[in-house]
Order: structure tokens, then sequence, then C-alpha cells
């Protein structure tokens, strides 16, 4: 027997380890077996080119779980080591390069494990000593046992091993009992080892009975795409992600050139919600598991997928951040995003007609990935598709196309008109179809960033819902036409229709044709915009400001002209009075206006300047007089407060005791 130091020179080794990987100390587990899997390889191709003349044909790993002495024990049928393999690549640490890896390192939680060799003595994250029995492949060399209880100092000695491969016992310490737990040490196994090229096999107390396979050594991705059928890519979603619906396809990636790539990743069918399940994209190197937390390795849009990657280009290692950081992962990242833009625009060529069956469910996805990521909205505007309101797609280019010639206003921009909701938003629609207009329906979370963007994107090219604005309004080619009704009789109407709104509500007179709606209503575009925004993102920009609409009052319908000659047959004495009142207050105002026309201020006279201040307060209290008669008068009448009610029902804005009061007095109307 003999003792020794382990050869660093450095003493804070074994602490380094445990404080700055204590959180994620479970990853021993990962790094011993990793380390069996692939001692076992390499025994396995000496063997292939006849280096070894033993029997692989059944070689495994096996982990052993003792509860009674509280020890995990991980056995290969590997190379195994010599002594002085045992000096070399345990006591050494990754030869001379450890104590500038340490030194380097001591202060950082990144990249520890996995680099240097370091990757054995994350066992002594878990454990009191570590017993190391391993006997090489090599002939007439002796078995060998190596102890070490966490310092520096270790011992070697002959083993009884007989077989060629390595144990490594690991007496777990009381701080990690946890992983004495069956289930918790299987879980562990299957999270880490599921899908390792060589058989693992979990027992129990030195029973034969009680040990399983717990994992899968030819997972499909590593299959060459021509050899796997639609349902076994379909078995082994489900396998990846027991009780899930069938995805809507996959992409089979298997890349050698520029870096070594492979893997499949699934577009699962996603709600109509942000509340989507990310980090379902598992990562591997060489069939060892990494990590699922991909957010920041991979493009965000493609945290939406699922499946696996597998690269040796991946370094196995548990910090996520390191992972970001990597130039590897980085061009790796790359790739994916145009693999899976050119599978998706595969598809769409090849079969269009399933591609459009399936886009509402791709659409989120899509839209994501147009807003996060350039490239991939470069490649996406060729598959991406608009759906109009009578469910008809469209690709961009072909959009373009169809709505150009009816679509352009007078200053040659085109107007893309939108839906969010079909049934809320019908007469609108129907108001812009009937004068030949095509409506998209735009009805996803990601519609109004998306709209927005598409907007910066494309030449001269707004969008606008169809409820923004009367039909005549949504795409000005000419002037519009002059509404029928003079300034005056405007300024007298408004308070009359105005007295059963409160003051969100702008009122505007237009000439729609008496068979259209006596009134409706709108809101501009920028306005909801921005309300709807601030919804989605659930930040205010604008305070808690009410909605502002306009009440757009058919001056055409006879429902109108009705009330308009009601007034005027009930108010022309009064009306007649108020303006006998003003007139000469308007006469003398004027007076004075000419009298001082191209003075300054300053040298206007007191005395005109407090005369025009008395008469603007008498016309004004004469105006007020005149409006709250107005007011009164449109107050009283239901058939007002009854078209005003048809306009919010035609916008599901009715509800209530409003929608109540609407259906009481409806029932009134006609009785």
């Amino acid at each position: 027997m003999s003792t020794g130091t382990i050869g660093v020179t450095t003493e804070n080794i074994f602490p380094i380890i445990k404080k700055f990987l204590y959180s994620d100390h479970e990853i021993f587990l990962r790094e011993i077996v990793a380390n069996a899997v692939d001692a076992t390889q390499k025994l396995t191709t000496l063997a292939r080119i006849g280096e070894f003349t033993g029997d692989v044909s059944d070689v495994r790993v096996k982990v052993e779980l003792n509860k009674e002495a509280k020890t995990i024990t991980v056995t290969d049928q590997g190379i195994g080591m010599t002594e002085e393999e045992v000096e070399k690549y345990i006591n050494q640490i990754a030869f001379s390069s450890a104590n500038d890896f340490l030194e380097k390192y001591k202060n950082q939680a990144n990249a520890i494990i996995g680099h240097f060799g370091l990757g054995f003595y994350s066992s002594f994250m878990v454990s009191t000593n570590v017993e190391v029995n391993t006997k090489s492949y090599k002939e007439d060399a002796p078995a060998v046992r190596w102890e070490c209880d966490g310092s520096p100092n270790y011992t070697i000695s002959p083993s009884d091993k007989q077989d060629v491969g390595t144990q490594i016992v690991m007496h777990i310490d009381e701080e990690s009992i946890e992983f004495l737990d069956e289930a918790r040490l299987n879980g562990l196994l299957t999270k880490y080892c599921k899908f390792l090229p060589v058989s693992i096999v979990f027992a129990k107390d030195s029973n034969p009975e009680s040990e399983k396979l717990v994992n899968n050594t030819s997972p499909l991705w590593v299959k060459t795409p021509v050899d796997v059928t639609d349902e076994q890519y379909k078995a082994f979603y489900s396998e990846l992600y027991p009780g899930h619906r069938d995805p809507l396809f996959n992409i089979h990636l298997n890349v050698d050139y520029p870096f070594n790539l492979t893997g499949i990743l699934y577009f699962p069918k996603l709600t109509n919600t942000l509340e989507v399940q990310k980090n379902k994209i598992q990562l591997y190197c060489n069939q060892v598991f990494v990590t699922d937390s991909v957010e920041g390795i991979v493009p965000d849009f493609l945290t939406l997928l699922h499946g696996v990657l597998d690269s040796p280009d991946i370094p196995l290692n548990v910090s996520r951040s390191y992972l970001q950081s990597d130039s590897n992962v980085k061009k790796i990242s790359s790739h994916i995003t145009k693999k899976v833009a050119d599978r998706l625009h595969d598809i769409f060529k090849t079969d269009r007609e399933q591609f459009e069956k399936k886009w509402d469910d791709l659409k989120l996805f899509v839209q994501y990935g147009m807003l996060t990521d350039e490239k991939f909205y470069d490649k996406a505007t060729k598959f991406f598709l608009f759906k109009n309101t009578d469910g008809k797609y469209f690709t961009m280019e072909e959009y373009k196309d169809l709505i150009t010639l009816n679509q352009t206003d007078k200053s040659e921009t085109l107007v893309y008109l939108y839906a969010t909701n079909r049934d809320d938003q019908f007469s609108y629609i129907k108001a812009a179809q009937d004068k030949a207009y095509d409506v998209l329906i735009l009805d996803g979370h990601f519609d109004i960033h998306f709209i927005n963007h598409l907007e910066s994107k494309l030449e001269k090219s707004n969008f606008k819902r169809v409820d923004a604005d009367v039909a005549n309004k949504l795409i000005e080619k000419l002037d519009g036409e002059e509404v029928s009704l003079s300034d005056d009789e405007v300024a007298e109407l408004r308070p009359v229709f105005g007295s059963q709104v409160d003051m969100h509500y702008w009122i505007q007179f237009e000439n729609l044709g008496e068979n259209t709606v006596p009134m409706l209503l709108t809101q501009s575009e920028f306005m909801r915009r921005m309300k709807d925004m601030e919804k989605v993102s659930g930040m205010s920009m604008y305070g808690n400001l009410p909605s502002s609409y306009n009440l757009i009052i058919n001056s055409d319908h006879p429902l109108v002209k009705r009330i308009i000659t009601e007034k005027n047959e009930s108010l022309s004495e009064q009306l007649a009075e108020f303006a006998a009142q003003a007139a000469p207050l308007e006469a003398k105002k004027i007076e004075i206006d000419l009298a001082n026309s191209g003075k300054k201020d300053e040298e206007i006279q007191q005395a005109d300047k407090d005369l025009l201040e008395s008469l603007n307060s008498e016309i004004e209290a004469i105006s007020n007089k005149k409006e709250d008669m107005l007011k009164e008068f449109g107050g009283k009448n239901p058939i007002i407060k009854q078209m005003i009610d048809l306009a919010k029902l035609s916008n599901n804005m009715l509800r209530g005791e409003e929608l109540d009061a609407f259906v009481r007095r409806s029932l009134d109307l006609i009785s």
C-alpha cells in the first residue's frame, strides 16, 4: 500500500467543489455514470479493432444503492486503469493545468465540473469518502484500490477485483442523505441517463431481482431520418412527454458540418396565449443530459418547441450562463433557427393544404419568431399566412397583390383592414365588404405587436381595424363628401344627441345613406392599439384613461331626420329667441373688433377690452341656456337612447343594467 497527496498545490479543491456546485450537487451521478459509459465505449472500440479479446457483447453500467451501508456504487465493464493511470488521471487532476484552473475559477461558479478531469471529483460533493476499485484491460495489470476522504491525502493498495472495469463506491455524507432514497436516485437516473448509449442498470441492496434497465441506448434522434416512420416520431414524443397531444410535425436534425448536431424538434399545438410551457427542449452531449433550461441558449421563440438536441460541441457543463456564452452553442443556435425556417418553408411548398390546416396552431410560434429574430423574419415572409374573414389563406405577397388595386388610398398607402372578432364586428366587416374591401381576421395574442412590426417593415402600408371609422373613410381615396347639415345645425344637434352619452364620446355627423344604421361607434386606430398593447404587456402607458369613442350619426337615416324635424318643430321659437338675443351682441363684438383691427393689445383701450369681456360673457350665458334646452329635449327622447344603445350593442358594449334597460325600452317602443 502507498500513500500520497493529490497533485494540486492548493488544499481547498474539495471546499471549492462543494461551495460552487452545492445547488447542483445532484450532478455527481451524471458525471460518474457518464465517465463509466465513456470507459465502456472505449473498451468496445478496442475490441472492435482487435486490441481487446474479451467479451463485450453485453457490457453495461450498474448503479447500486445500499441504504444500510449508506453507499452508492457505480460499476462499469470498461477499460479500467492501471496503478500508473490512477496516479495520472485521478491523483494529478488533469496534470499541470489543475493549478492554473483552480486559480482562475476559485471565485467563480462557472464551468468547474466537466473540465480538466474534475468530473470524478464531483463525487465528493455528496461523500465522506470515495473508493475506486479498478482493473485495466491490459494483460497482467494488477487491480488497484484507491481511497480518499475528501482531503488531498489518498491511499493506493492492491485490489481483489477480478473483472475488467472500474467500481466507484461513494459513502454518502449526512448532508446528502436524500440520495439514499430509492425514488430520488431512480429519478436522477431517469433525468440524466435516460438515453445514454450503454445499458444502465439500477439495483438495490445487492439484490439481482431488483435490477432494472433505466435507459434507451438507441434513441430515435441517433437514427437516420429516412429510417424513421411517422408513427415512431409520435411514439418518441409520447415517451418524452407522456399525456401530451400529438405534435403538429417535427424536424429531424442530422448535421455533421460545420459542427456535429443531431436531434428532433417537435411543433406542439399552442394555445392562443402567452401562458405557454417553455423549457421543453432537452440538451444532450453525446446522449448525456446537459440541461432543459434552454432560455438564452437557443433563440427565445424556439423555446416554444419540444424535443431534444444533441451535440458533442455542447459542453457537458452545469452552468447555463457558461453555455450561453459558448461560441459553439451560439453557432448551433443560429443553425437551428435556419433549419426550422427551412423546414417550415419546405412543408409549405410541398403540401400547402396541410400547412394551411395547421396554420392556426403554428401562427403564434411563427409570429413570435418574426417579432424576435430578424433572420427568421426574413425567411418566414415566404410562408407566413394571412387569414381573412372568409377563412381563406394568403402569403404576404399574395395578399398584397389581392388588395393593391382597391385598398390603396389617395396618398398611395396600402391599407390592410382587419377585425379581431368576426361576430362582434360583423356589421363593420359587412360594410367594408360592401365596398369590395377584403378584411383580415387578426385575433391572436401577438397580432397587435405584429402589425406594428409589419408597418415598420412593409413600405407605405398601414393596418386599420374595420371599426376605426365609417366604411367610406376607412380608405380615403378622394376628399370626403360634405355633410348635408350646416355648421349651425351640427352645433345645435350635438347637445341633442350628446345628452345621453358621457364625455368620452365625440359626436360626428356623416351621410351614410338611408338604408344603413342610424348610428355606429368607432375608435381611433392609435388609441385602440395603445389600449390593446397595455392589456398584453400589463403596463399602462396612459394611466387609467378611459377608452374614447366616436359616435357617428347618420344624417341620412329616417330616424335621425325625424329627431331633427322634431327638434325644429318643438324648439323653433326658443331657438329663434336665443338667436335674436345673441345677434346684437355678436354685431357689437364685430364692430369693436373691426375698430381695433391691426392694433397691438396694449394699444386697445381698456373700455373696449372690458366691453368685449362683458359681451362674451352674455353670449356664453345665452349659449349655455340654449345648450341646456337642447340637452333637455334630447334627454327625454327614448328614440335617441335606443339608437345609441343599438350602436353599443353592435359593438358588444351593452351589458348589465344598461342591457336590461334597453330590453325594457324596446318592449315599450313596440307595444
